[in-house]
């Protein structure tokens, strides 16, 4: 099996608690943990602890629930985990979040409670394509997993909508919509590409021949560093504010 065999670059080899690792998408769920911290960093105080309800919260849903129901969805990660274990996980992550979100309405705001449902609502409806899919596609990706972190950080530390939250979101909305564009197409060639032919001419009278690696590199390289730099950045953040 070659490097490009395995369904992600981050995924380790089938079996045992490789695979609960795998299913966490540990780039990914980082990237998208850092919009929570953007937006908090972005409050005109930061509440540490309201930080780390939020980022355990988004961890469940997003890391444990939203992944675990996508595995459900034709094994995209090729991992062993059974039908029951997925079920079991993505339930118990959800669970969970609603209950961390929960302790915030009573302990914090009352506030906090459309975020809470719109949060409970968003994983089902995204990764259980419900509703014919309407809520599955680019757009809603971008907000879901971009935008709506971002903006749950900010707000659950403001306590108010004002531009600096909104600008974030919107922000961490593009971000998304980014990592979107160059993950798709990487997925496509790791797990839907049996094979690539094909050739560069240069200018210069070069040849360059085109594979799997050669298309996906780029790629991959650019996810890679994206998602290091927004944690680097997002912890940078914090560690001014608080």
């Amino acid at each position: 099996m070659t490097e490009l065999d395995r369904p992600a670059f981050y995924a380790l080899s089938s079996g045992g608690w490789r695979d609960l690792i795998t299913l966490l998408h540990p780039p990914y769920t980082a990237w998208h943990l850092s919009y929570v911290a953007l937006g908090a960093a972005a409050a005109p105080t930061l509440h540490a602890n309201r930080l780390g309800a939020a980022l355990a919260a988004f961890f469940l849903a997003v890391g444990v629930s939203a992944h675990a129901l996508d595995e459900l969805r034709g094994r995209p990660l090729k991992t062993r985990l059974s039908r029951t274990t997925l079920i079991s996980l993505a339930v118990a992550g959800l669970a969970g979040a609603v209950a961390i979100g929960v302790i915030g309405i009573v302990v914090v705001s009352p506030l906090l409670a459309p975020l809470v449902l719109a949060g409970a609502a968003i994983v089902p409806l995204y990764n259980m394509e419900l509703f014919g899919g309407r809520f599955h596609n680019d757009t809603w990706f971008a907000i879901a997993w971009g935008g709506f972190p971002a903006f749950t950080g900010y707000f659950s530390n403001a306590l108010a909508i004002r531009p600096a939250g909104i600008l974030v979101a919107a922000a961490c909305c593009m971000l998304s919509a980014a990592q979107r564009r160059l993950s798709t197409p990487v997925r496509e060639l790791r797990r839907r590409t049996a094979d690539v032919h094909g050739e560069q001419r240069l200018t210069d009278g070069r040849v360059v021949e085109l594979d799997r690696t050669r298309l996906a590199e780029p790629l991959e390289g650019a996810l890679s560093a994206l998602w290091l730099a927004l944690v680097l950045l997002a912890a940078g953040l914090v560690a001014v504010r608080v």
